[in-house]
């Protein structure tokens, strides 16, 4: 019975001011979330906390808000549940984020779906970028979001058209787990466009906001809520951005909170790279494929393979060598001595070389003389 007046409690307070409110919190923090909706429905709190909660203090919703919430299969965490991550969100207690407006922890979060959130945010990236995206971005954040999901790294987003959506539907082709975070209620799947994405979300991975069922995504929202896309990734990696954008926002959320900030580079003349190109400049991370991702979200010791390189026939040569091949006449052929003089080598020094070009293939010997040995390209 506790229990359930205290999940009552929580999402009332969930709804009875917009979050992130720092009154509430630090009243929580003095007198638990019970005693602290009592009050606060009851007036019995100090004349600012009193102004922040005079339009919705009288909405008793709670029961239905849960109500609607289990019909989905979803559930309210709060920080006195095992679920919370702990860890991740201990970075709002920093001074950079302490005196911002909004940077605050989240008061409550709903949720639906079947990760754990205190284990989605073990291992985890966020992939953020522009709505209106190129063929590029498109490609380069599937490439990134399945890479990293083929490794049991999270990819979270914010399930928007553009980057966003396109981080989330490569994740789940490759059966990975990805995490939208919304602006609005958990009964809100916005934009339209993206329901059917949102709920295939929902069945493998999670929908988490920190507003109550029936709020409207709004502009502000939208920025606010960047701010626990940043949280709960690791590092996050913006793919495309303009120079004001959503993602540049996200991207300053994550610094702030003491997060790797990544950056996809684009071409110098697309508009959509501008935000990313800054953002290098900078500081952030230059990455280009999700093993360089894993290194910087991954465990300790876990680092990405060399990346290949193109190889050719003279990779594997001495630098004496190689002079010596440079010195193998285009047409034609030389005699060693010939060959010392234009390598500038010791005529002694030439003959071995020129043996382990010969077994190497890239040499012949003809006549006494030496030709050079076309590769096939």
């Amino acid at each position: 019975m506790t229990d359930d007046v205290r999940t009552l409690a929580w999402a009332y307070l969930s709804r009875v001011a917009e979050p992130p409110c720092g009154e509430i919190a630090e009243l929580v923090g003095e007198v638990g979330p019970i005693e602290a909706s009592y009050r606060i429905a009851a007036g019995e709190i100090s004349d600012e906390l009193r102004e922040r909660t005079a339009a919705r203090r009288d909405i008793q919703a709670a029961e239905a808000d849960l109500d609607l919430l289990e019909r989905r299969g979803g559930r309210l965490i709060t920080p006195d549940h095992d679920e919370w991550p702990t860890l991740a969100f201990a970075a709002f207690g920093g001074a950079a984020v302490r005196d911002r407006q909004q940077g605050r922890s989240p008061l409550a979060l709903w949720a639906v779906g079947p990760a754990r959130l205190d284990e989605v945010a073990e291992r985890s990236a966020a992939i953020v970028g522009t709505r209106a995206c190129s063929s590029y971005g498109e490609h380069v954040a599937a490439d990134l979001a399945a890479g990293l999901a083929e490794q049991e790294v999270t990819v979270v987003s914010g399930g928007a058209y553009g980057i966003d959506g396109v981080a989330h539907r490569a994740t789940l082709s490759v059966e990975g787990e990805t995490v939208a975070v919304l602006a609005g209620g958990i009964d809100i799947l916005y934009p339209a466009g993206h329901s059917s994405l949102l709920h295939r979300i929902s069945n493998s991975g999670l929908l988490l906001t920190e507003y109550p069922p029936g709020v409207r995504p709004a502009r502000h929202r939208f920025l606010i809520r960047n701010r626990l896309v940043a949280a709960l990734g690791a590092a996050t990696v913006v793919v495309e951005a303009g120079v004001r954008s959503g993602a540049a926002n996200t991207a300053a959320w994550a610094r702030a909170l003491g997060r790797v900030v990544c950056a996809v580079p684009g071409p110098v003349t697309s508009a959509s790279s501008t935000g990313c190109h800054i953002l290098l400049r900078n500081g952030a991370e230059l990455v280009t494929r999700a093993e360089e991702v894993v290194e910087l979200v991954g465990r300790a010791g876990e680092f990405a393979d060399e990346a290949p390189r193109p190889t050719g026939p003279l990779d594997g040569l001495s630098d004496a060598e190689k002079q010596v091949y440079e010195a193998l006449p285009g047409r034609g052929t030389r005699s060693a001595d010939e060959i010392a003089v234009a390598s500038g080598l010791p005529p002694t020094a030439v003959l071995g070389p020129l043996a382990m070009l010969e077994i190497a293939g890239l040499a012949r010997r003809e006549d006494g003389c030496w030709k050079l040995v076309r590769k096939p390209a």
